[in-house]
């Protein structure tokens, strides 16, 4: 088997969390634990099929559990893993860099953009 080779370890980094969802899917779990439904509404953007994908890959990587309640109908639910928290400070780094970059395009571009807070 050939060795994975990166150049920097941030590769690893965006090789577990990097795309458009799942730092947000992320952020989301790091408040509590949410069921595919949940997570589906406080993301009315993303597709169901693309929610699957990406809850199962950070599944795959660690960075959540998923537990299965047998009932029917069937519930489940993830969380992030005693792993993925190790994540909270740099996805707080990430909202933190993203609620100055809007406040600077308000200020600098006068650009009109909404933050909503969802999941507080």
């Amino acid at each position: 088997m050939e060795p994975i080779v990166y150049g920097i370890g941030v590769e690893a980094t965006i090789e577990v969390i990097g795309g458009k969802w799942k730092p947000i899917i992320l952020c989301h779990l790091k408040h509590g634990t949410r069921r595919p439904s949940e997570l589906k509404k406080l993301m009315p953007a993303i597709t169901q099929k693309m929610l699957t994908q990406q809850l199962r890959e950070l599944e795959y990587s660690g960075v959540i559990d998923r537990v299965v309640y047998e009932q029917i109908p069937p519930k489940v639910e993830y969380s992030l893993s005693e792993y993925g928290r190790s994540l909270e400070p740099v996805l707080e780094l990430l909202c933190t860099w993203g609620e100055a970059h809007i406040q600077k395009r308000q200020v600098e571009f006068n650009e009109r953009i909404v933050l909503k807070h969802q999941d507080l």
